[in-house]
C-alpha cells in the first residue's frame, strides 16, 4: 500500500478502537457476580484496535520513501465477496449458519484464488462445523443450524 492510504487507515481504526473501547464501558456488568462480564470482549478488541493503528501510524513515518503501487485496486473481487457477505447475511436466518457460512467461505476462497476447490471446500465445511459446534456445543450458545422445511 502507499503511505497516504496507511496513515488515513490508521487514523480510521485508531477512531473506531476508540469508540469501540468507550462504547463498551457502557455495556452493564454481569448481574451473577463474576469478575468477567459482557463488556470484556469488546472493550479488549478495541484495545487491540488501537494497538494496531498505532503501530501502523508509527510505521508511515519511519517509511524510507512512498512505494510504488504496483497492483490496480480489484474492483471486482471486492464486489463478489461484498454481495457474497450481504447474501451472507440475508441468508443466515434462511438456510442456517453451517450451509450459509460454507456457501459464503467458497465463494471468497474461489474468489481470492480461482482453482484449488478440494481445498476451498475442505476448509469451508471444517470451518463451519467446527466453529457451530465450539459455540453451539462448547460454549452453550445459539445459531441457526440447518433449515427446517
Amino acid at each position: 500500500m502507499s503511505k497516504t492510504f496507511d496513515r488515513y487507515a490508521s487514523i480510521a481504526f485508531l477512531l473506531i478502537g476508540l469508540i469501540v473501547f468507550i462504547e463498551s464501558q457502557k455495556i452493564p456488568s454481569s448481574a451473577y457476580g463474576s469478575s468477567v462480564g459482557p463488556e470484556i470482549f469488546p472493550m479488549w478488541l478495541g484495545i487491540i484496535l488501537l494497538i494496531l493503528s498505532l503501530r501502523l501510524l508509527y510505521e508511515t513515518f519511519t517509511y524510507k520513501s512512498e512505494t510504488a503501487d504496483t497492483g490496480k485496486l480489484q474492483y471486482k473481487k471486492f464486489l463478489i465477496i461484498l454481495g457474497s457477505a450481504i447474501f451472507y447475511a440475508f441468508a443466515l436466518e434462511k438456510i442456517g449458519y453451517i450451509i450459509s457460512t460454507f456457501i459464503f467461505l467458497l465463494i471468497a476462497f474461489q474468489t481470492m484464488e480461482r482453482g484449488r476447490l478440494l481445498p476451498s471446500i475442505l476448509i469451508a465445511i471444517g470451518f463451519s462445523f467446527g466453529i457451530y459446534y465450539f459455540f453451539v456445543e462448547f460454549l452453550g450458545g445459539s445459531l441457526p443450524g440447518f433449515p427446517v422445511f
